[in-house]
C-alpha cells in the first residue's frame, strides 16, 4: 500500500530532526553538485524509524523529545573502544563517574583500561546518583594484513559443474577446487558467490544476492553423496534413481545447451534429503548434531520454524495467518509443535550444509591456502524470508535498500531489500550483525562483504515511491566497523569489501585504517582527478583484492573484443546508439593494450607456443595485475578458459539467463571441472601468476 503524502513541514524543524536521526536531507551525485532529498523521502524515512514527523507540530514535539534526550542522556545505547585506547564516549561523563564493566569473560572491573576484546556491559552512575548502562564493544584496533601476497579464484559456484554435479555445482565441487587449484596452481583462495539460504518456491529468485537467510546457508549446494547416512538409506533403489535423473540434468546442460534449473535440482536433492532423513544418526553424529543445535540456538530455531511454515503456508510471511506472522506469538509456538519433525528436517539440513562448508575450507586448508574459501555476504534480504520475519523488529517496515539517480542510472535503484534499522542495531550491542557474522566465519577464510559502503549508510526508498523518493540513513560506522574487526579477528580471518562504484569521501580511509581490503577492478583504475589515462600499476593501491572483472561485468575475453556492446545491443539495453558505444569501448581497450604493451607484458605463453592474441591479451592483463602492489590478486575462473558470457547482466531480468549460465569455453561450450584441471589454455594463465612468482612477492618492483 502507496502511503499517504505527508504535509510539508517547516524545512528547517525537519531538517534539524532528520540530521538527529541520522537521516540525510541532501546527497551528491558527483563531487560538484547536491540534491535536496524530498520532504515526504525525510518525512517516511523517519516514520520508519518510529519517529513521527506528519505534520508541522509532530516535527516540532518529535524535536524537542530528541533534543531533550540527547541532552539527559550520558552513554549511548552502544559505545566503542579499541584495543589500547579508552572508549572516547567516556570522556564526556561527568568528574567522578564510577563505572562497572560485566565483560564478556565473565569478570567485573571498575575502569575501562586494559579490557579484553569482546562485548561487555558498562554502568556508569554519577555523582548526582543518575545510572545508564550501555554495550561496550571492545575490537583490536585493526585487522593484521594478510601473510604475503597470495592470487587465486573467482567463481559463481553454482556454474561450475563437475560429473558429479546434480545438475549445478556443489560444495563437493567447492572442496575438489580447492584442493586442486591449492595443490596443483599454488592458488591461495577461492573465492564464491553468497552461498545463503534462498526464498523456497517455484521458479525461485536464482539471484544468490537476495536470500531469505544470510545466517544460514543454502541445502540446494549440499553434495548428496558425501553425507555419511546416504550409504544406510533403507531403499536404494530410490536413492539411485534420483542419482540417474540428476545425471540427466547434468547432461542436459553439459551437452544439451540447457540452463542450469536450481529448482530441479532442489526438486531432486530435496528428495534424496527426505530419505537421509529417515536414516537414525549414529552416537557420534548425534551428538554433533545436538552441539549444533545448541550453539545456534533460537537463531536456528527461528530458521527451521519458518521453513516448516512456509512449507504450508507458502514463502511470504507477510501472507500468512495473522498469529504466525509474529515468531513470537504463542500460535507460531503451537505450530511449531505440531510441525516438529519439519523443524527438524529443515534443522539437519543447516547442521549438513555447515558441515560440508567447513569441509570445504579444510579441504583448501589442508591444501596449502593461506586463506581458504572467501564467502560472499549479500548486502540484504528477501523482504518475504526468514530472516525478515524472525528479526523483525531490527528491519525498517516499509522499505527497501536501492541507490540514488547517478550519470549511469538517472532513475535510481531500488533492490527489494528491507534495511536494518541503526538504532534497533545500536540498542541491541549490534548482536545481529555479530550473530551473521559469527555464523559465516565457521567456515570462511575471508569474508567479502558486498557495497561495503552499506555499513556507513544505505539509501532508504519508501516502499510505493520511486527510487529518486529516497534518501540516506547513516549508520554507526565505528560500531559496525569494531564489530567487523572483532569477530574477524576472532576467526583469523580477512575481509575484503566490495567499494565500487560511487564511495562517499572518506570511507575507503576508514576501512584501511581498520584493515579492510578494497576491491579494485582493472577497467575502472584510471587516473580519475588527472587524465583520465589507465592508472599505471604502481599508482594502484596496495590494501586490495586486485580483478579483471566481476560477476557483474564482462568476461575480459568480450571486453577486449568489444563483444559485451553487442550483447548489450541486442538486448535493447543500448543508450548511445550502437556506433558510438562501439567506438568508445574499442578505445577504452585500446588504451589498456597500449599501457601493457609499453610495459612489456604482451608476450606468448612461457610454456612452449605462442598464445593466441585473446589469450596473450588475457595472460598480460594479469602480468599487469601482479605488477601492482595488490596484496591479493584473483582470476575471474570463466577467463581461463575464454569463457565470453558475463553471469549477471545488470539491468535485465527475463532479456538474459543471470545466474544459470554454466561456465564455458570461447565456443561457448561448457566446461567441467575435470575439463578445467586438464586445460593448457587456464594452466598457462596460472603459469603467468606462478612462473612470475617474484611480481607476485614484491609488488611489482
Amino acid at each position: 500500500m502507496t502511503a499517504p503524502r505527508p504535509a510539508d513541514p517547516p524545512s528547517e524543524d525537519l531538517s534539524r530532526l532528520a540530521v538527529l536521526h541520522g537521516v540525510a536531507t541532501s546527497y551528491s551525485p558527483s563531487p560538484d553538485r547536491s540534491v535536496a532529498a524530498s520532504a515526504t523521502a525525510v518525512t517516511l524515512t523517519l516514520a520508519a524509524l518510529g519517529v513521527d514527523a506528519s505534520t508541522p507540530g509532530a516535527v516540532r514535539a518529535a524535536l524537542a523529545a530528541r533534543e531533550g534526550e540527547l541532552g539527559e542522556r550520558l552513554l549511548p545505547p552502544t559505545v566503542v573502544g579499541w584495543s589500547g585506547s579508552p572508549p572516547a564516549a567516556l570522556a564526556a561523563l561527568p568528574g567522578g563517574t564510577r563505572l562497572r564493566i560485566d565483560t564478556e569473560q565473565g569478570e567485573s572491573r571498575d575502569s575501562a583500561d586494559g579490557l579484553p576484546p569482546g562485548v561487555h556491559r558498562l554502568t556508569a552512575t554519577t555523582p548526582d546518583g543518575r545510572t545508564a548502562t550501555a554495550h561496550l564493544i571492545v575490537a583490536p584496533p585493526r585487522l593484521p594484513a594478510p601473510a604475503g601476497r597470495s592470487y587465486g579464484l573467482l567463481v559463481q559456484l553454482y556454474s561450475l559443474l563437475s560429473r558429479r554435479s546434480w545438475g549445478m555445482g556443489d560444495l563437493g565441487d567447492l572442496a575438489e577446487l580447492a584442493g586442486w587449484a591449492g595443490r596443483s596452481l599454488g592458488a591461495g583462495f577461492v573465492q564464491v558467490n553468497p552461498l545463503h539460504a534462498a526464498v523456497p518456491g517455484t521458479p525461485t529468485d536464482p539471484s544468490p544476492y537476495r536470500p531469505s537467510s544470510r545466517r544460514f546457508p543454502d541445502p540446494v549446494h549440499l553434495r548428496i553423496e558425501d553425507v555419511p547416512e546416504a550409504a544406510y538409506v533403507e531403499d536404494p533403489e530410490r536413492l539411485r534413481a534420483l542419482l540417474e535423473r540428476s545425471g540427466r540434468l547434468r547432461e542436459a546442460v553439459l551437452r544439451q545447451g540447457a540452463l542450469i534449473d536450481r529448482d530441479a535440482v532442489w526438486e531432486l536433492k530435496r528428495e534424496a534429503l527426505e530419505l537421509l532423513g529417515e536414516v537414525p544418526l549414529g552416537p557420534g553424529r548425534r551428538a554433533a548434531y545436538c552441539d549444533f543445535l545448541a550453539g545456534q540456538g533460537q537463531a536456528l530455531e527461528d530458521h527451521a520454524t519458518w521453513c516448516a511454515l512456509a512449507e504450508v503456508h507458502g514463502s511470504d510471511w507477510h501472507r500468512w495467518p495473522t498469529g504466525l506472522r509474529d515468531p513470537r506469538s504463542a500460535e507460531t509456538t503451537r505450530a511449531r509443535s505440531g510441525l516438529m519433525d519439519r523443524v527438524d528436517f529443515w534443522s539437519r539440513l543447516a547442521w549438513l550444509t555447515d558441515t560440508q562448508l567447513t569441509a570445504a575450507q579444510r579441504a583448501g586448508r589442508e591444501a596449502r591456502m593461506p586463506v581458504g574459501i572467501v564467502h560472499d555476504l549479500a548486502v540484504g534480504v528477501h523482504p518475504g524470508g526468514a530472516d525478515a520475519w524472525a528479526q523483525q523488529e531490527y528491519f525498517a517496515a516499509g522499505m527497501s535498500v536501492g541507490a540514488p539517480p547517478d550519470a549511469f542510472n538517472a532513475r535510481g535503484q531500488d533492490w527489494g531489500l528491507p534495511p536494518w534499522r541503526p538504532d534497533r542495531l545500536a540498542e541491541s550491542g549490534y548482536a545481529p550483525f555479530r550473530d551473521l557474522l559469527r555464523a559465516l566465519f565457521r567456515y570462511a577464510g575471508a569474508l567479502r562483504i558486498d557495497h561495503v559502503m552499506g555499513l556507513f549508510r544505505l539509501w532508504w526508498v519508501p516502499q510505493g515511491h520511486p527510487p529518486t523518493e529516497g534518501t540516506y540513513v547513516r549508520y554507526d560506522a565505528e560500531a559496525m566497523l569494531a564489530v567487523l574487526v572483532l569477530e574477524a579477528s576472532r576467526a583469523g580471518a580477512l575481509v575484503i569489501g566490495e567499494d565500487l562504484g560511487t564511495v562517499e569521501p572518506g570511507v575507503r580511509e576508514a576501512l584501511r585504517e581498520r584493515g579492510v581490503l578494497g576491491t579494485s577492478v582493472l577497467w575502472f583504475e584510471r587516473d580519475w582527478d588527472g587524465d583520465g589515462r589507465p592508472l599505471p600499476p604502481d599508482g594502484w593501491r596496495a590494501d586490495c583484492l586486485a580483478t579483471a572483472t566481476t560477476h557483474d561485468l564482462p568476461s575480459t575475453a568480450a571486453r577486449l573484443t568489444g563483444e559485451h556492446v553487442e550483447l548489450r545491443d541486442s538486448l535493447g539495453l543500448l543508450t548511445r546508439p550502437l556506433e558510438e558505444e562501439r567506438a568508445e569501448a574499442a578505445a577504452d581497450a585500446g588504451e589498456w593494450l597500449s599501457l601493457l604493451s609499453r610495459l612489456g607484458l604482451l608476450h606468448g605463453t612461457g610454456g612452449g607456443g605462442d598464445a593466441s592474441s585473446e589469450e596473450a591479451e588475457i595472460q598480460a592483463v594479469h602480468r599487469f595485475l601482479l605488477r601492482t602492489p595488490a596484496r591479493m590478486v584473483g582470476v575471474w575462473l570463466p577467463d581461463g578458459v575464454g569463457d565470453r558470457r558475463p553471469q549477471n547482466l545488470p539491468g535485465t531480468w527475463d532479456q538474459y539467463p543471470n545466474w544459470r549460465l554454466p561456465i564455458a569455453d570461447a565456443q561457448g561450450r561448457p566446461v567441467t571441472l575435470e575439463d578445467l584441471a586438464a586445460s593448457p589454455r587456464l594452466r598457462a594463465l596460472m603459469e603467468v601468476l606462478r612462473g612470475d612468482g617474484h611480481e607476485v612477492g614484491d609488488g611489482g618492483s
